[in-house]
């Protein structure tokens, strides 16, 4: 398998100076990587329309996203853990297969019937994962009730959806949209696709017998915090009205080494969502035709969604309640005095570019 070639992949997508600049900055991790061994794996409970799974997730060390390797999104450092090289075998792919498998027998009583890949790029994309690793997945997992895969909309096609369909799974594939509004995917976080290309990969996976699960992304670069709440408000929305969408995972932005939001932060641009807009995306969303769950990775640091810090581990109990149980009713049990300052931050903040409070 050849070496992708950032240059390759970036001709005519995104923003050609941002491109060159994530690729400095990404320049300077020097880390390296086991190619037998996953980023991560965990047991949890998921939300699906078939009820309340415990899940089996699994983040494949792959040689990287191909558009994170040509500059890629203003906000993910994933691709700086990833292999050197710009490919892994299959033998190693599904060595890290079995590790997770290992990992799964020696933590939980019984077998997830809900199983999660990720790669931190795009699954579906044959340069991160051959197309005979994709079926051995598919094969291996083919015991399970239900399965989701993570790709950029390109790769979505009714062949490589149908793998898993055939064995069985029920077959999810999660969609990085991170926002309905094409402007602020294209100059706030810099992906190349349009909505209509989700569309399409929803039709696509709807043809082969699968569906599609939206990832958004709350508060990227350059948007004030009403601005970012309102974007994701319309975007659950729009996302809820795609046929073959049924969930739609909002992902609060935190603060990723090796990115630009990273810059931004250090110089005092950025600060990443308060948990009450999170809440509030959520409650007042309630009653889409669709799922709407998210999780705020980094809770409570000054690096991920946060209120003032006495409040934030209640309002993530909440927002986990939410997850499972869909009433948004668990919102009205938080209460603190930082939700003022927060509701001042809605009403007068204006500039992406300073923080009204941190």
């Amino acid at each position: 398998m050849s070496t992708p070639s950032p240059e390759v992949y970036e001709q005519g997508k995104g923003m050609d100076a941002h491109n060159q600049a994530m690729r400095e900055f990404r320049s300077r991790n020097d880390a390296s990587y086991d190619p037998r061994e996953p980023t991560r794996v965990w047991l949890d409970e998921d939300n699906t329309p078939d009820g309340v799974y415990q899940s089996l997730t699994i983040i494949l060390n792959t040689g990287g996203c191909r558009w994170a390797r040509a500059g890629g999104c203003t906000m993910c450092g994933y691709v700086a853990e990833s292999v050197e090289g710009g490919s892994v075998a299959h033998e190693d792919l599904m060595a890290q297969v079995r590790h997770c498998l290992d990992h799964e027998a020696e933590n939980a009583d019984e077998q997830a019937g809900l199983i999660k890949i990720y790669t931190s790029g795009s699954f579906l994309d044959e340069r991160e994962v051959p197309a005979e690793t994709r079926k051995a997945i598919a094969e291996t997992f083919a015991d399970r009730d239900r399965i989701v895969v993570e790709s950029l909309p390109d790769f979505v096609s009714e062949e490589k959806v149908a793998d898993f369909v055939d064995n069985g799974l029920e077959t999810d594939v999660a969609v990085g949209l991170e926002t309905a509004t094409d402007r602020v995917r294209r100059d706030c976080v810099n992906k190349y696709f349009e909505f209509a290309d989700f569309e399409d990969a929803a039709a696509a996976a709807q043809r082969a017998g699968g569906g599609v699960k939206a990832y958004l992304l709350m508060k990227p670069p350059f948007l004030s915090e009403s601005e970012a709440v309102e974007d994701m408000k319309r975007s659950v929305r729009r996302c809820a009205d795609v046929e073959g969408c049924h969930t739609v995972s909002m992902n609060p932005c935190n603060v990723q080494n090796y990115t630009m939001v990273a810059e931004l932060y250090h110089d005092g641009g950025y600060r990443p969502p308060w948990l009450w807009s999170v809440c509030d995306v959520l409650e007042s969303t309630a009653d889409a035709d669709v799922i709407v769950v998210s999780d705020p990775v980094g809770h409570g640091s000054d690096r991920g969604p946060h209120n003032c810090g006495d409040c934030d581990d209640r309002a993530q109990r909440a927002i986990k309640d939410f997850d499972l149980r869909q009433d948004p009713t668990v919102f009205d049990q938080v209460e603190c005095e930082c939700e003022r300052t927060w509701e001042v931050v809605m009403d007068r903040e204006t500039g992406y570019s300073m923080p009204l409070a941190r």
